[in-house]
């Protein structure tokens, strides 16, 4: 499965992955979720990620838990 909306750049948050190349790493999407945020809370909380990134932020985390 391809990430897309997920980059990865050394320069930024050390490596970690994050949303289309900026500073929201994709764990803490997942995290917020996780605590039982809806995703419109999170589109409300955060300016740059959309829809598709926090689609694409939970599905990296099941693709890994599924290796």
């Amino acid at each position: 499965m391809r990430f897309e909306r997920i980059t990865f750049d050394p320069r930024v948050i050390g490596g970690k992955p994050c949303i289309r190349g900026g500073r929201v790493p994709g764990v803490m999407i997942v995290g917020i979720v996780a605590t039982g945020h809806a995703k419109e809370e999170i589109l409300r909380l955060y300016a740059s990620p959309e829809p598709e990134d926090i689609d694409q932020a939970l599905s990296q985390t099941d693709a890994r838990a599924k290796v």
